[in-house]
């Protein structure tokens, strides 16, 4: 949360299911969040390109690829192709991936799993204005109360200047090229390039080392296994809930790491 909560109590805004209460309800959570203690230029920056974002909506209610089987989810999202990549990746940045071990105890094959699945190693970090993905989440019905959280997170990046207010990334709001939500940011996010912010979209330093504390925050333990059954499997499911995305970063990352 950006601040403590204040002493009177702000009318909670309301959330709807199509575009037509949208404005009304970024009205409301502005005086929410200014009751919260959010500075009113923090408010004013943050929402002055928000609008209703009609693709996270789409995307939201059009997640099928997590119900297919292992073999299918592996093909459509190129497994084969993120573990050839992957090692060559790992090669050609061996001193960051050592460096970040040594820093975790994450070791790279996870990691660039994760990289790989999410954005193609970077190549695509998605192109929906991130705060109005999540903030069009946060008034959906569906999901309101933890992407509100998310929101709030949001602000407090945009106010340490750790996100632009006109960032974009993928449908959900996810930022950067390991995809974290703004609140993950927020918890996990470290500037491992030391150059006095986190970015999360120009520094693979960055982004990397945030995953691996992602992970180290999730139960990761320095030198156990990370295939299902061992020690660190379970960090493995804090990153996706759906059991196919966790038994692919299993395999790719052991195919990549030669374990």
């Amino acid at each position: 949360m950006v601040a403590a909560f204040a002493a009177t109590p702000v009318l909670a805004a309301q959330c709807g299911n199509t575009s037509a209460g949208f404005d009304a309800w970024v009205g409301a959570f502005k005086q929410e969040a200014a009751g919260r203690g959010v500075s009113a230029s923090v408010l004013d920056r943050a929402f002055s390109n928000v609008s209703y974002n009609r693709p996270t909506i789409s995307a939201d209610r059009g997640q099928h690829s997590f119900k297919l089987s292992f073999d299918q989810f592996m093909q459509k999202r190129g497994g084969q192709a993120i573990i050839s990549r992957g090692k060559a990746m790992k090669k050609n940045n061996a001193a960051l991936f050592a460096n970040i071990e040594r820093a975790y105890g994450v070791p790279a094959g996870p990691l660039l799993a994760i990289w790989g699945m999410e954005t193609g190693f970077g190549g695509f970090l998605g192109n929906q204005h991130t705060l109005s993905a999540v903030a069009t989440l946060s008034y959906d019905c569906r999901r309101s109360d933890y992407f509100t959280e998310q929101l709030y997170a949001a602000l407090k990046l945009v106010g340490s200047g750790n996100l632009s207010v006109t960032a974009k990334g993928a449908a959900h709001g996810e930022i950067g090229q390991t995809q974290f939500l703004p609140l993950n940011v927020v918890r996990y996010g470290v500037d491992f390039d030391r150059n006095g912010r986190i970015d999360l979209v120009g520094s693979r330093a960055d982004a990397l080392a945030s995953t691996a504390n992602f992970l180290v925050g999730h139960g990761w333990q320095r030198g156990a296994g990370y295939q299902q059954g061992q020690t660190n499997f379970s960090a493995i499911q804090g990153w996706n809930a759906a059991s196919v995305y966790q038994q692919a970063i299993a395999y790719i990352g052991k195919a990549i790491d030669g374990q």
